[in-house]
Order: C-alpha cells, then sequence, then structure tokens
C-alpha cells in the first residue's frame, strides 16, 4: 500500500539511519581500514625492510668476494706445491745420497781400534748404480781392500762391523769373508797383510722404501 504524507515539510518526521545499521558500517569501515593498513605496511614497510637487508648483505658478500678468490688461488697454489714435494719425496727415496754413505763407510774403516778390531785400507773403490732401477741389479759397490794384521778374523770383524753400521740399510749383506795372504815382510808396518775384496749389492727402490 502506497503512503502518502500530506504534512507541510517542516511538520513531517526526519528520516533516521537505524542505530545497528550504523555500528554495522562502522565496523565493516575500521575493519577495511585495518586491512588496508596492514596490506600498506607489508607491502611498503615490510618491503623497505627487506631490501634494506637485502642491500647489506650484498655489500658484506661483495666484501667476501675477493676473499674467496684469494683463498681458493691459495688453496690451488697450496695443492700443486704438495703435489711437487709429493713428486720430489719418491724421487728422494728412490736415490741413493751416496755422499753420505760414503761418509758413514769412512766411519766403519776408522773405527777399527788401530788394529785391535780391524786395521783395513782399500785400493779403489768402485759404485755403480741402475739409472731406473729395472736393470740386471740396482746397483753394487766393488773395492779391493787390506787388512793389516795376520789374523784373518779381522776381516771378518770388519764386515761384522759394516753390517751393524747404517751403511748397510740400503744394501744387501756382504758375502762371507774370503782373502788371501800377502808375502810378509818384515822391514813393513804391518809385516802381514790379507788381500780381500769388498762386494756389495745395492737394494732396488722398493726394498730401500
Amino acid at each position: 500500500m502506497i503512503s502518502i504524507n500530506l504534512l507541510p515539510e517542516e511538520y513531517r518526521s526526519r528520516a533516521r539511519t537505524p542505530l545497528r545499521l550504523m555500528v554495522a558500517v562502522s565496523c565493516v569501515v575500521a575493519i577495511n581500514t585495518s586491512l588496508l593498513a596492514w596490506w600498506g605496511w607489508t607491502r611498503f614497510g615490510t618491503a623497505a625492510e627487506v631490501e634494506s637487508e637485502r642491500v647489506v648483505l650484498q655489500t658484506e658478500l661483495d666484501g667476501l668476494r675477493p676473499q674467496v678468490t684469494y683463498h681458493r688461488s691459495l688453496d690451488t697454489e697450496s695443492r700443486l706445491f704438495r703435489s711437487r714435494e709429493e713428486t720430489l719425496a719418491q724421487i728422494t727415496r728412490g736415490r741413493v745420497s751416496w755422499t753420505r754413505k760414503l761418509d758413514e763407510f769412512a766411519n766403519v774403516v776408522n773405527r777399527g781400534g788401530g788394529g785391535e778390531r780391524h786395521l783395513v785400507w782399500f785400493d779403489d773403490l768402485d759404485v755403480s748404480q741402475g739409472a731406473d732401477g729395472r736393470r740386471a741389479g740396482a746397483g753394487s759397490v766393488r773395492a779391493s781392500g787390506h787388512s793389516g794384521s795376520d789374523q784373518f778374523a779381522q776381516v771378518a770383524n770388519f764386515l761384522e762391523d759394516i753390517e751393524d753400521s747404517p751403511f748397510i740399510s740400503d744394501f744387501h749383506p756382504p758375502a762371507p769373508p774370503e782373502g788371501s795372504e800377502s808375502v810378509k815382510d818384515e822391514e813393513l808396518e804391518p809385516s802381514t797383510v790379507w788381500a780381500f775384496p769388498l762386494s756389495l749389492e745395492l737394494q732396488d727402490p722398493k726394498e730401500r722404501r
């Protein structure tokens, strides 16, 4: 049904929005405003904070990158030097220090006690060594020796001292003593001399290691 109000305008009752509707609209507006503020903070505030942290981390990364590159170059150089050291060590283990060996041999000769245990000297000393250790025999030491005593046991004493010395570490044990007595000459000192050969075979590189 249609209702018509014929009262003058000043006597008409003004239409008012219901209170519940106003409260509902206000709540909706407040919620939407809060959501909009939260989205704006998330979109701009958090993004700005993340961007600022990213810039800081990027700056640190740019500072660390040269150090990482330098460390990698040092690591590569260190591996190269370690490889060289291992190669040199293998070469060194495969070689014999003949200077050291001659010193050790001379020490054995000089420790005879002036004839108390032995008194020996040599006419020559022939040293040979295979270039690659694959030849027939890795090498040898040959010498023509003399013992200044009429007791042949002193030759055995000398060979025994050889076996007990550091000199023998790179050689196989010597052969049993052998020799021949030279002509006696009372005018010489010593008057009796035994001539004997010295023959030592060098161990191959694997045995020396």
